[in-house]
């Protein structure tokens, strides 16, 4: 049973991680042929309309999503009853946006948005089906289905948002690129997932699987509306451009980090559900998860900062300069991705929701003080993200300290096994940075610089016999020895 289950994970890992690989990929693509084509300000308007759909995302969803991945005891007509719930309340959000968007664009000074704002909201009703079948995928870790809607969202939108560029839409481009991107995922998971909706509503498992997911709806609005506030207090003190470029810094280190940490996280979500009784290899589990995300997603961060500017002149052009200093904070931040959502997701999945709803709390209520002081006191957006990055440090310290008596992973022993990660980064850095002395043109410098800080990285690993690439490089030959066995039983 622990074979099957280590093997189940491990597969569903590998699919995972192509799913947000491919799809990063063709994004990334995308995102640089948009950022070309148009202005900072542009992304600014995205920025604040996405506010709205996140927060509404996260409503709609009500923490049922999560519910269903963890329940021990899900049938029909549990699913269906999410659906109705979900479905209502996406079309009541819908009705209260749109009448809210001509006030929206009038506090933010921005009119072009009100239309374009009223359609992209139409993303929640999409969402109040697509989160059953994306909840349903996660529970049996069938995530080669999630791979195949996802990347084929990312092609669909991508088209779609330049063709509509190309020809002149401006904002109503970066709406066609999020509207056809859920749209599109959610009619390739209907193909591939055999649940559908019945016209049943059982009011005694909505109220048993909302006990479990209001706490989780409380902490996603709290979480969701700390990382809105930022947007709407940046587009309000600041112009449209400055909001674009902040957003634009944060964009490319966080689609990195849901490449690398979001393939792990969901798998390990799964995978506790299922052994939380045995507290033991729930420790051992999430010490794997950790370990091995920081060991991919530090050095990417690492050499994302390295290059930053080279490669933001190269890829989106020197008006995007200003973002730079930006991108590179939030490399920081995202370096230490991984201990937070490995402690939150060992909280979900041992469904104590209620911890996890008491750290949002303690951690919002920081990061909103710093906030106030950086915006309106210091009125700086520099000052702005190192209040997030100080902020960050602290939350690793609040999401680790619950694990210490829920699976006995203490903090002292996280730090301990992400710490050859942050040392290996610094080493290889340092090694990689005097070649910017070159002067060499943009593109020679970043295939310099990050080769050769992936050589001396790994190489180091090698040397000093870390645990962690030897890990993956074993699971790594043991898939594929897999998939050989399986391509010959086939033919």
């Amino acid at each position: 049973m622990a074979h099957d289950l280590k093997a189940t994970t491990v597969r569903s890992l590998f699919w995972k991680l192509f799913e947000q690989g491919g799809s990063a990929a063709i994004q990334l693509v995308v995102q640089i042929v948009m950022a070309r084509l148009l202005a900072p300000a542009e992304f600014g308007m995205l920025a604040i309309m996405t506010v709205f759909v996140n927060i509404g995302n996260v409503i709609v969803q009500s923490g049922l999503n999560t519910a269903i991945i963890q329940s021990p005891d899900l049938d029909e007509d549990d699913c269906s009853t999410v659906f109705w719930m979900s479905l209502t309340i996406s079309c009541v959000l819908y009705l209260a946006i749109f009448a809210a968007a001509p006030a929206v664009a009038q506090f933010y000074a921005m009119p072009a948005i009100v239309w374009p704002l009223r359609a992209l909201v139409l993303i929640l009703i999409v969402n109040a089906y697509n989160a059953i079948q994306e909840a349903l995928v996660a529970r049996h870790m069938d995530f080669k289905k999630t791979f195949r809607a996802t990347v084929a969202a990312a092609a669909v939108s991508g088209v779609s948002a330049i063709s509509a560029a190309v020809a002149g839409a401006g904002i109503w481009a970066l709406v066609v690129q999020q509207l056809s991107f859920q749209l599109t995922k959610c009619v390739v998971l209907m193909a591939e997932v055999p649940w559908k909706p019945r016209l049943v509503f059982v009011a005694a498992r909505a109220k048993t699987m909302f006990r479990f997911g209001w706490k989780l709806l409380v902490s996603g609005l709290i979480d969701q509306g700390y990382t809105s506030l930022s947007s709407l207090v940046i587009g309000h003190q600041f112009t449209g451009s400055d909001l674009g470029y902040v957003t634009q810094g944060e964009k490319y280190p966080q689609a990195l980090g849901i490449v690398l940490d979001g393939a792990i996280q969901p798998v390990m979500l799964s995978a506790v559900s299922r052994m939380q009784d045995d507290k033991a290899r729930v420790k051992r589990l999430a010490r794997r998860g950790l370990k091995t995300s920081t060991f991919l997603i530090v050095p990417a961060m690492g050499a994302f900062a390295l290059v930053a500017r080279p490669l933001v002149v190269l890829l989106l052009g020197e008006k995007w300069l200003p973002a730079v200093p930006f991108l590179q904070m939030y490399c920081l931040i995202y370096a230490f991705l991984p201990i937070h959502t490995t402690n939150l997701q060992v909280l979900n999945g041992m469904g104590k929701s209620d911890v996890f709803l008491r750290l949002e709390v303690i951690k919002k209520g920081i990061g909103v003080a710093m906030l106030c002081v950086t915006a309106f006191v210091i009125h700086d957006l520099n000052a702005i993200v190192v209040g997030y990055i100080i902020n960050n440090v602290i939350s690793t310290f609040i999401n680790a300290e619950p694990n210490r008596k829920v699976i006995g992973y203490s903090y002292l022993e996280q730090v301990r096994d992400i710490c050859p990660a942050f040392a290996l980064t610094a080493a290889s850095a340092a090694v990689a940075y005097p070649l910017a002395l070159l002067g060499l043109p943009s593109l020679a410098l970043i295939l310099l610089q990050v080769l050769a800080m992936g050589a001396a990285y790994l190489l180091i690993a090698r040397l000093l016999g870390v645990e962690e690439l030897a890990y993956l490089l074993a699971n790594a030959r043991a898939y594929l020895a897999g998939r050989r066995k399986s391509d010959q039983a086939g033919a």
